[in-house]
C-alpha cells in the first residue's frame, strides 16, 4: 500500500547494484509465463552508456524540425537523472500457442516487479515509456530482434525528495461481481 511511483528526475544515486541488483532481477523475473517462453529481456544503462543513449535519442528526435532546443535537451537528459534504467523488453515468439498479448503482459509483470522490489529494498522507481519505446531507430540502438520490443524504461535510485502519493481509484469503482 505504500509503493508510489517517484519522478525520474528526482532519482538520485544510490541504486542496487552487486549482489542487491542481481536479487532484484531475480525477483523481476519471478512472473506468469505460460508455455515457459521466458517472453522477456533486461537491458543495464548505467553511467556513460546511459548518458550515451540519451545522446542518440536526441540525435533521432532532432531529426524532427519543428523540435525546439529545449525539447531537444529534454530528450538529451531524459535518462541521465536516475543512476540505473533497465529497460524491459518483450521477446514474443510467433507462432506459439500461447498468445503474443500473453507474452507482452508476462513482460509487463517483470516491469512492475522491478518497482515492487525497488520499492522493497528502499528505493524508488519509476516505469516510463515515451517515443522512444515505439521507434524502430531506438529498437536498433538498443540491438533489439524483430520480435522484441520495448515494454518500458524503468529507472531507478533513491528519492530525493518527499514524493506525495496520488489518489487512487475507490475499488468500489473499479470491482464488481459477475451473475449469471
Amino acid at each position: 500500500m505504500q509503493r508510489h511511483s517517484a519522478p525520474s528526475r528526482q532519482l538520485g544515486e544510490p541504486a542496487p547494484q552487486g549482489a542487491e541488483l542481481h536479487a532484484l532481477l531475480a525477483a523481476a523475473v519471478r512472473v506468469p509465463d505460460h508455455g515457459k517462453l521466458v517472453p522477456f529481456r533486461l537491458i543495464e544503462l548505467r553511467g556513460e552508456a546511459k548518458l550515451a543513449f540519451g545522446e542518440q535519442l536526441a540525435a533521432i528526435a532532432a531529426r524532427n524540425p519543428a523540435l525546439s532546443e529545449s525539447k531537444r535537451e529534454k530528450e538529451r537528459t531524459r535518462y541521465a537523472f536516475a543512476p540505473l534504467v533497465l529497460v524491459v523488453v518483450a521477446r514474443v515468439t510467433a507462432g506459439s500457442k500461447v498468445p503474443p498479448i500473453e507474452q507482452e503482459i508476462a513482460a509487463g509483470c517483470v516491469a512492475y516487479n522491478l518497482l515492487l522490489g525497488a520499492h522493497a529494498l528502499g528505493y524508488g522507481a519509476q516505469w516510463l515509456t515515451g517515443w522512444a519505446a515505439y521507434d524502430q531507430d531506438v529498437a536498433a540502438i538498443l540491438r533489439l530482434a524483430g520480435n522484441e520490443r520495448v515494454i518500458g524504461f524503468v529507472h531507478i535510485g533513491t528519492p530525493q525528495i518527499d514524493v506525495p502519493d496520488r489518489e487512487r481509484p475507490a475499488v468500489d469503482e473499479v470491482f464488481s461481481t459477475w451473475t449469471p
